[in-house]
């Protein structure tokens, strides 16, 4: 083998990955409060390794300029063994362990929590560059159980709360936050040939991919000329079923809510409301895909919050 295929072969070293303070620079402009200011500080700083953990996995298989599944797998295979796991994956020198590995691997193991969400993540990055379509709901529902469940998973983990009621109910609402960011980035998915909107509810609405792309004004497809004003009346109806079947999922993980106290009680409802909020800014829009997307109110956001909380203040009091 040639020295340039050898080459070829090696993963990126730790500094070829984007570095810390970016990959968690997006923590901000989530529409959910990451790790509320209210917790402990050790909460906070447990909750934003995991946050650090599916960004960094999230930048390398969205915008990383190299091989991403190498990228993805050198992460992991860091992961792995900063926790003393197996190794798998390439057999090469090691490189330094990059710092967000590092602080979610210390994470992981102070609170003996199950490693296997954050090798799920990766899995669905993994997914996306192979996947850029879905026939059916279940088959994204199936990709949500690795880019979105994890996560709630590993934070009913980290405040020693898990048990498979809350769980399902977890499951519930990382699947709702996930479709609702998949809703808020639709045309921005389909110009770079993703499309997570299921094939058969675009058959259903008659929207074709083509519609999902908005308009350029340097160049007009004359076989498809598209209505001025924004999005098809069609593919806004497509767009507010997908937001109505998000909402319903943010619903149905609620007594997650109820079921748990004090501070995560109101971490929970805050990543639940922040979830309605940025479907009612989609509302707000009236589902026109082509538009800029909105930022939840913080109006909104409170009034969901409120609402979920006396909902849960009247749950668990009617349990006693």
């Amino acid at each position: 083998m040639t020295a340039a295929a050898m080459q070829a072969k090696a993963p990126p070293s730790s500094a070829d990955l984007p570095p810390e303070h970016l990959v968690l620079g997006h923590a901000s402009t989530e529409n959910f409060p990451v790790a509320s200011r209210l917790l402990p500080a050790a909460v906070r700083a447990d909750l934003m390794a995991l946050y650090g953990w599916a960004r960094l996995v999230d930048e390398l298989g969205d915008n990383y300029a190299g091989d991403r599944l190498a990228a993805l797998d050198e992460v992991e295979r860091q992961l792995r063994v900063a926790l003393g796991e197996s190794g798998q994956g390439w057999a090469g020198d090691s490189f330094a362990t990059h710092a967000v590995v590092a602080r979610t691997a210390e994470m992981v193991r102070r609170r003996h929590l199950a490693s296997q969400p954050l090798y799920d993540l990766a899995q669905a990055n993994r997914q996306d560059q192979l996947v850029k379509r879905y026939e059916t709901f279940a088959d994204l529902a199936g990709y949500c159980r690795l880019s979105a469940n994890p996560v709630g998973r590993m934070v009913l983990g980290i405040f020693g709360q898990a048990t498979p009621e809350r769980a399902g109910w977890s499951d519930d609402i990382c699947t709702g936050l996930q479709l609702v960011e998949h809703w808020q980035d639709v045309a921005e998915d389909a110009i770079v040939g993703r499309v997570y909107i299921p094939q058969e509810d675009m058959r259903r609405f008659a929207v074709s991919e083509h519609e999902l792309t908005p308009p350029r004004a340097d160049y007009v497809d004359r076989r498809r000329p598209r209505a001025p004003g924004g999005a098809s009346p069609a593919c806004r109806a497509l767009m507010a079923f997908q937001a109505a079947r998000a909402r319903g999922l943010l619903v149905a993980g609620s007594p997650l809510v109820a079921s748990l106290g004090g501070q995560l009680r109101f971490a929970v409802a805050g990543f639940v409301a922040g979830g309605h909020a940025a479907l009612d800014a989609l509302a707000a829009l009236d589902f026109d895909i082509y538009a800029d997307t909105a930022r939840p109110t913080r109006r909104h956001f409170v009034q969901h919050l409120l609402t979920l909380l006396a909902l849960a203040n009247r749950r668990s009091g009617g349990e006693r």
